[in-house]
């Protein structure tokens, strides 16, 4: 059996974490855990209890300065873990879209 040439062999092989995507019902994917709780303390500490919220841009931007050295060198990849973890705290119904908000904004329940 020949392994997908387009898959790359995981470098971590570390405890996982399961996220969902608010925006795709059903669906269910693994990620790193501690990438995943990293990125998930800093987007709590950011996102504000209530409306106005953060737009996507604002969460990325300040989220960096959240982020353990260790785990997100230079800031590696947290734009991608925070649209990772943003969906999934959504999903959960930690976090809120405010759809009448333009651009749209999230902030915690």
């Amino acid at each position: 059996m020949s392994q997908n040439p387009k898959r790359k062999a995981s470098k971590d092989s570390g405890p996982k974490v399961e996220v969902r995507n608010v925006n795709v019902p059903g669906w269910t994917g693994k990620v790193d855990a501690v990438k995943y709780e990293a990125m998930r303390n800093a987007l709590l500490r950011i996102l504000p209890r209530q409306a106005p919220g953060l737009t996507q841009t604002e969460m990325r931007n300040k989220v960096v300065f959240h982020l353990p050295e260790h785990v997100f060198p230079g800031g590696e990849k947290a734009d991608w873990w925070s649209k990772c973890v943003q969906l999934d705290l959504e999903a959960d119904g930690i976090i809120e879209r405010e759809r009448t908000a333009k651009p749209l904004r999230w902030h915690r329940v």
